[in-house]
């Protein structure tokens, strides 16, 4: 495809350059040949290659999101653990407060 034949779009327009960077990363890092890339035209690329690289942007960017979630569960977990520790003792619960209250939705029994 020619520049004017683009069907797919970015979704955040100022990561064109930062995504272009990417691709060439991970060619190099795939070992593939990127010396007949002619500007931005991959199209004497073969279909192998240019795989190869789609898809493993798109691993490495499910990845990152992925450790992303799991870093943002990790610290809402430590704020709300550190928000129940830091509440005063009420009469309800001399022994103190209970854990299972920092989870969003649990009510206990009475």
């Amino acid at each position: 495809m020619g520049a004017g034949q683009r069907s797919n779009t970015l979704m955040v327009k100022e990561a064109a350059q930062a995504m272009e960077k990417f691709k060439y990363e991970v060619a190099n890092e795939l070992n593939i040949n990127t010396q007949p890339i002619q500007g931005d035209y991959w199209g004497y690329m073969t279909a192998r290659d240019c795989g190869a690289v789609g898809g493993h942007m798109v691993r490495k960017m499910i990845e990152a999101a992925q450790r992303s979630l799991a870093d943002q569960a990790a610290f809402q977990a430590s704020s709300a653990f550190q928000q129940t520790v830091n509440q005063p003792v009420t009469g309800q619960n001399p022994g103190g407060p209970s854990v299972l209250s920092s989870i969003p939705g649990f009510t206990q029994p009475q």
